[in-house]
């Protein structure tokens, strides 16, 4: 799963699952642009990787900042072969009657927004270019319903439709497009989930959540030719099968 010269975009990459993506696909040879609205995190990181790496201040819900950072990795590396949509939220938790409604579409300007943004910026120049990976990350939410998590799970659910979309449009043009549904994984957002005390995945124990170096592992996993029997649709972590392709087990 060699990356050599290419160039992948993570979204959401001061920690969690992408900052351990930028980490991974660095490792295998490639150029990575590290996105998210902690600017600090991301310089930490990007320097850690060092000339391989750039960081650039992002919020994801904001489509002229998206396109600019679209346009300054191209830039900076001669093109883009790779987006990784990961930015996301979980808050707010809580019963849909009982949830503040501003903090509810934030989460969608994240979530959803996020990712068309990130979709519209990058589609052109993959498309003109004859070939491009995005890879969404999607949840099990996505595909039912959770106590507590309206926003989330409605949020997960478009962005499943945005691939599924997003593939019936460009999978003749050469792009490959599909999600990535990681399971429960040992990141901050667990955290928050498990101090909201809602539903039965915040009483699971810690020990149970896999780590953040997993997603990454299947991350670059997806960008080869094993993965394109899933284009349009999720690739599930939770199954033994894709664990096993991706070299977990």
């Amino acid at each position: 799963m060699q990356m050599d010269g290419k160039t992948v975009l993570i979204t959401g990459a001061s920690r969690g699952i992408g900052a351990a993506a930028a980490r991974a696909f660095a490792n295998a040879g490639a150029n990575v642009a590290l996105l998210a609205r902690s600017t600090d995190e991301i310089a930490q990181i990007a320097g850690d990787i060092g000339e391989k790496a750039i960081a650039i201040p992002c919020d994801v819900s904001r489509y002229a900042e998206v396109a600019g950072a679209v346009a300054a990795t191209a830039k900076a590396f001669g093109g883009l072969d790779v987006l990784i949509n990961n930015a996301g939220a979980v808050d707010p938790i809580g019963h849909l009657q009982d949830t503040d409604p501003e903090a509810w579409s934030r989460t969608i300007d994240i979530n959803v927004k996020g990712v068309m943004h990130g979709l519209h910026a990058v589609m052109p120049g993959m498309i003109a270019q004859g070939h491009g990976t995005i890879i969404n990350i999607s949840s099990g939410a996505a595909h039912g319903p959770v106590e507590g998590w309206s926003a989330y799970c409605s949020s997960k659910a478009a962005v499943y439709m945005l691939t599924r979309a997003a593939d019936k449009e460009a999978r003749d043009k050469g792009l490959r497009i599909l999600g990535l549904s990681p399971g429960t994984v040992a990141t901050q957002m667990q955290r928050e989930i498990k101090a909201s005390g809602i539903n039965p995945v915040s009483q699971l124990d810690w020990s149970v959540h896999i780590p953040p170096e997993w997603p990454a592992q299947a991350l670059l996993w997806m960008c080869t030719a094993a993965a394109d029997p899933y284009l349009g649709d999720d690739v599930s972590l939770r199954e033994d099968d894709i664990r096993k392709a991706v070299g977990l087990i």
